[in-house]
């Protein structure tokens, strides 16, 4: 049995269409043991994203941005995280995307980004996917100061950081965006060595 043949929308209601649209929808499900049953759900309609951690073999360094998170400021009071740039993709490639948005954000001109995996992040709620990149970079790659979009709102810090210390960072909860901790994780395991948080 396909899953198409278990899942039947009967509505979708457009709760809102401004910044991305949120929908209501109600299904009928049919479940593993046969019976039917009605569900509803909100599905946020995001576009696909790109990130990328820029890293210096050499210097054992990472370029990431801090910017401000309405939710987690509405959440925790704590509305500035610590992240890898990253931007919706749109209508171009993941890879053109990241390339002008790591320039964008941390000012950076990068010639080369090499893609490790996609991920879809929150699937209870979006279908939003993730593609993540890796991408070598000098401190001659420094084309402007960065800082973002001002009419997108954005006011970006840019944080050059030795790697140990990010790692650090995601043990004492500095750092708690997901896509950061993957590619950090990533960085460990495939850039880095066997490199461990506060050089242990």
């Amino acid at each position: 049995m396909s899953l198409d043949d278990r899942v039947r929308v009967t509505d979708v209601a457009v709760l809102s269409d401004d910044w991305n649209r949120l929908e209501k929808v109600t299904f009928d499900y049919r479940r593993s043991d046969g019976a039917t049953q009605t569900l509803t759900r909100e599905v946020y309609h995001v576009d696909d994203g790109a990130t990328v951690l820029l890293y210096d073999v050499a210097r054992r360094t990472v370029v990431l941005v801090k910017q401000f998170r309405l939710p987690m400021h509405l959440r925790e009071g704590r509305g500035y995280m610590i992240e890898a740039p990253a931007g919706l993709v749109g209508n171009a490639s993941p890879e053109a995307r990241i390339k002008a948005e790591v320039e964008e954000e941390a000012g950076y001109r990068v010639k080369t980004v090499t893609k490790i995996f996609e991920a879809v992040m929150m699937p209870g709620c979006a279908g939003h996917r993730v593609h993540f990149f890796v991408a070598p970079y000098t401190p001659s790659d420094k084309v402007s100061a960065g800082g973002g979009m001002v009419v997108e709102g954005e006011d970006i810090e840019v944080i050059e950081v030795e790697f140990e210390e990010a790692l650090a960072m995601v043990e004492r909860g500095a750092i708690v965006d997901a896509k950061t901790i993957l590619l950090l994780q990533h960085a460990r395991i495939g850039l880095f060595g066997n490199a461990t948080a506060g050089g242990r």
